[in-house]
């Protein structure tokens, strides 16, 4: 950092430009971040542990197969209305899990950014509840972002007074060893639990997948990785050069898994490709014994690349951006294909519950306008569009094919779903926050799941009862209210005229943010979301936005 400070003095005594000298110290974070990088080992093969060679007599408690998207936008697949490009991605595996099983309208991630969703799910828990607000994120990458020039009249900002507030480690922004996890959950019930892909919920030793619980682990402990090496020939790209995220990522990120800790290797096929591989394999290994498997894709998350054959394939898109983008759905799409005809294939589809959803809304910083149609908002908003998700499950032995359960729902309920299933009990020593959804879609449990659902990050709240939504932003200082029950796209903002519904949903907020502990880490970088247009367009004054704390 003093190298950092160095060179930006000398920069400025040169007389070098503000956004020259951005650019410069930007290089300079991308170069130190992949000289931090550990040494990356060539490819090598991994060998699951293998359970008995036949199954055991009696009944088998229901395997458990939760496949995770990451960013993908509700628009995204076919199954509800229209699809990438209207409709010229078909996605008819995602789309099976519906169609065999439950879709659940008005399906609500646990928050509007990767990790604290993530971390909502995994424990059932508000991640408020345990200070899991805010994403993890290195303390040089929020401050050269922040000091991004960005929109000039919502520009980023970098908190510097907080920084003496973060951890020393970044590794120790992490979900507390004394959460339970779905995984711990499962194993008090025999399971052999298997993490692959993302984790994003800490690195160090105490929080990592196979300290929280997971027998086996494959993946990467950070936000994101490269789908193949930078320029490939097999692999078509999209940056977006508006974005200093998506700048940071094609220069920062590693191509590279790891398996229970040990060193970073290579994959050997495109990211999503060689996570269904492994899936598959870890599928058969536990065909005779009861396995959850959570298969935690970065698809179709930034960076932007597609294998060339599926973007081949989508020769009518003539938008280069919107191709790629509409080739990583069609490839995660066959992908999980894969998975379920494994789990067909060993006979083990009528007793497996699927469950399918993404962890937020689609990203306004890819610059496309669609993904999240016909909601407002994006990730990082709680507008619909930041926090509907597609949210499926499939268990041909339980649940009813094509049915559809309207009330809403939320991330949280798939710890206690999950377990549920197992038979295996949550935890009596603290608040929960999900339900166990099956017995609503079977209609042994009457009413809705939830009272109420409810997200903070930072200055920004927001709580959902009775078909009404609240948003409570201090920056800007407003309050929208929505009856999502007529008008289920936030068009109408209403706080004025029911002045009577502000106050009763005001109410029930507060009594649910005093539950909350404060945050565990500060929020470094703010940020203007704005709702109705995607990154990399022009803003005006009079474009509703909301600052995101991070």
């Amino acid at each position: 950092m003093r190298l950092l400070k160095a060179l930006g003095a000398a920069a400025l005594v040169l007389g070098v430009t503000g956004a020259v000298l951005w650019l410069f110290r930007f290089d300079l974070i991308i170069l130190f971040a992949r000289a931090k990088q550990p040494k990356i080992e060539a490819y090598r093969p991994i060998a699951w542990s293998p359970g008995p060679m036949a199954p055991a007599s009696g009944e088998r408690p229901p395997n458990v197969v939760f496949i995770l998207a990451d960013d993908l936008g509700y628009n995204d697949i076919t199954l509800n209305g229209g699809g990438v490009a209207d409709g010229a991605v078909p996605t008819p595996a995602i789309d099976s899990i519906a169609l065999q099983g439950v879709t659940f309208a008005n399906g609500y991630a646990g928050n509007a950014t990767c990790a604290p969703s993530r971390a909502a799910i995994m424990t059932g828990r508000y991640a408020t509840r345990f200070g899991f607000e805010f994403t993890p994120t290195p303390v040089a990458f929020s401050r050269v972002v922040g000091g991004h020039a960005g929109d000039p009249l919502h520009p980023s900002r970098f908190n510097a007074a907080e920084v003496k507030n973060v951890p020393k480690d970044d590794n120790t922004e992490a979900v507390p060893s004394t959460e339970v996890t779905i995984a711990e959950a499962l194993k008090t019930r025999g399971y052999h639990t298997v993490h692959l892909g993302k984790w994003h919920l800490g690195g160090i030793k105490g929080a990592r997948p196979e300290d929280q619980g997971f027998d086996e682990s494959l993946g990467f402990m950070a936000g994101a990785s490269l789908f193949a090496p930078v320029g490939d020939p097999s692999v078509e790209e999209s940056r977006q050069d508006f974005d200093p995220i998506d700048k940071f990522l094609w220069g920062a990120l590693p191509y590279a898994v790891q398996y229970n800790g040990g060193p970073l290797f290579h994959p050997n096929r495109y990211m999503t490709d060689y996570l269904t591989d492994q899936a598959v394999a870890a599928i058969d290994a536990n065909r005779n014994r009861p396995f959850f498997l959570y298969l935690a894709y970065n698809a179709v998350h930034t960076p932007l690349q597609a294998p060339k054959a599926d973007y081949d394939a989508l020769s009518g898109i003539k938008d280069h951006r919107l191709r790629v983008y509409g080739a990583m759905v069609r490839n995660l799409d066959r992908n999980v294909g894969r998975v379920l005809q494994a789990l067909k294939d060993r006979g083990l589809d009528d007793n497996t519950l699927v469950i399918f959803t993404s962890d937020n809304g689609g990203a306004n910083y890819i610059g496309l306008p669609d993904i999240n149609r016909p909601y407002r908002g994006w990730k990082a908003t709680f507008f619909e569009g930041g926090i509907k998700v597609p949210f499926l499950l499939r268990w041909p032995a339980q649940l009813p094919a094509g049915a559809v359960y309207r009330s809403p729902v939320a991330h949280v309920d798939i710890f206690a779903t999950a377990a549920g299933a197992a038979g295996a009990n949550a935890p009596k020593d603290r608040v929960m926050d999900g339900v166990d959804l099956v017995p609503f879609v079977k209609g042994q449990a009457s009413g809705d799941p939830h009272k109420a659902i409810y997200w903070r990050s930072g200055r920004y709240k927001v709580v959902m009862a009775g078909g009404w939504k609240l948003q409570v932003a201090q920056e800007p200082n407003k309050v929208w209210l929505f009856d999502l029950a007529n008008d289920p796209t936030e068009r109408r903002d209403l706080a004025k005229a029911r002045p009577d519904k502000v106050r009763e949903l005001t109410a029930i907020l507060a009594q649910l943010d005093n539950q909350m502990v404060k945050p565990a880490w500060p929020s470094l970088l703010s940020g203007a979301i704005y709702i109705d247009h995607p990154g990399g367009r022009p803003s005006k004054a009079s474009d509703e936005y909301i600052y995101w704390d991070n």
